[in-house]
């Protein structure tokens, strides 16, 4: 999946931005083997880069790393070619999601035993971790991640005399009943934001799509699937969002900088822009994680974020494992988290984000992560997307079991390639 979520979480950051697909790395001189690393544009800033390169090299003084930034438009078909061998790298960043077809190709490195050996991935949040595994084989070592929480307006709740933030999905109705009025909207939430139907699903032991017996079958209509549904219902009906659009028709950061908006479901760098756009509400934001069906734990939530992976076909292979291995340590770990302002890709290591309220509520959301189904083929439902119709009908008051089974015989047959 073209990794479009973590746009929102990087504008949280510092506007130093990695600019074109230009070259980052140590001088001809520093070393006789060169490693080369593709990352993705706004990944990092340059000065993270400027830490990593320096402290690396200064330990590997026969390595030299030249970082290349990518741009997420047309990375697929370019990682294809690199994993057949053209203008092949060392190291990938790739999406969380998009590791399946890469893997699905045959021309990615296994990487199971440095997962256990070296980078402790039991412990790794499953958002990432999952995406990155087909078969029980860890191709797509975890890297960075964003999640989706609750960005809501201070004065609304203290005008609604709410106190306490909900940490159930009782109480979140409960909250957004009493917000929901006086001109003002409980919660804006567009019909066809499918990653936070997703979760809801989740959270009700619901499927987007399984693997049964190896062919995919697309299971929006099982029980678990429409209660998720049917909850999502219950929420959107707490404010005035459309019901055949998106989350990006109108923006809806626009929509919650008018100041009679409580809530939005979005990644925390979408407060950037809503200050922007409405100044008067600077100081006024916060943010908690989407509450799960009981207090013991924040709801479910799709993880975006990147994972690393090492070519087959790559000329440094065991150079770039060891690059890989850096980048995804505890103590680059943390370092990212601070300066970008991203979930590590432990929770352990969190506590290093605690200061930032925004990413602290997106860390504690992420414990709960989970990502699409993962089939190579998934990126063709997103393209064809019968998700959304499938929304828009049900809350428009269409029947929920024949509009949820028509659009899963849809996903279907897209995973099988029709």
């Amino acid at each position: 999946m073209k990794n479009r979520m973590i746009v929102g979480a990087v504008a949280l950051v510092s506007t130093v931005a990695l600019g074109g697909c230009g070259v980052v790395g140590g001088s001809e001189a520093s070393g006789n083997k060169k490693v080369t690393i593709w990352l993705m544009k706004n990944s990092v800033s340059n000065d993270f880069l400027k830490r990593f390169t320096k402290a690396y090299e200064d330990e590997h003084p026969s390595i030299r790393l030249e970082f290349k930034i990518q741009s997420w438009s047309g990375i697929g078909p370019k990682v294809m070619d690199a994993l057949k061998g053209k203008d092949t790298p060392d190291v990938i960043e790739v999406g969380n999601t998009q590791v399946s077809q890469y893997a699905d190709s045959g021309g990615l490195r296994d990487l199971t035993l440095e997962s256990v050996r070296d980078l402790g991935s039991e412990d790794w949040l499953p958002g990432l971790a999952v995406p990155g595994s087909i078969d029980g084989v860890q191709y797509g070592i975890p890297w960075y991640a964003a999640n989706r929480v609750v960005i809501y307006n201070k004065d609304l709740f203290a005008q609604a005399g709410i106190t306490s933030l909900p940490k159930t999905r009782d109480e979140w109705i409960e909250a957004g009943e009493q917000l929901n009025r006086d001109g003002n909207q409980g919660i804006y939430l567009a019909g066809q934001n499918w990653y936070v139907l997703a979760g809801f699903i989740w959270d009700e032991g619901g499927e987007l799509a399984e693997d049964r017996t190896g062919e995919w079958k697309g299971t929006l209509d099982s029980p678990e699937a429409l209660r998720g549904m049917n909850f999502y219902k219950k929420l959107q009906a707490l404010g005035d969002g459309p019901k055949n659009a998106d989350e990006e028709k109108p923006p809806q950061a626009e929509v919650f900088a008018e100041g009679d908006v409580a809530q939005i479901i979005a990644v925390p760098g979408d407060a950037a822009r809503i200050e922007q756009l409405n100044p008067e509400l600077k100081g006024k934001l916060g943010y908690f994680p989407i509450p799960g069906k009981t207090a013991n734990a924040p709801g479910s939530v799709f993880t975006g974020g990147s994972d690393l992976i090492v070519p087959q076909r790559a000329d440094q292979r065991a150079a770039g494992i060891d690059v890989v291995k850096a980048l995804a340590s505890s103590k680059w770990q943390e370092e990212l988290a601070k300066t970008m302002s991203y979930v590590p890709n432990k929770p352990s290591l969190a506590h290093v984000v605690v200061g930032q309220e925004g990413t602290a509520a997106m860390a504690r959301g992420a414990t709960q992560g989970r990502a699409t189904p993962n089939s190579p083929q998934w990126a063709a439902v997103e393209s064809a997307n019968p998700i959304k119709p499938y929304m828009t009908t049900v809350l428009e008051g269409g029947d929920p079991r024949k509009a949820a089974k028509a659009a899963s015989e849809k996903i279907t047959a897209q995973l099988a390639g029709n």
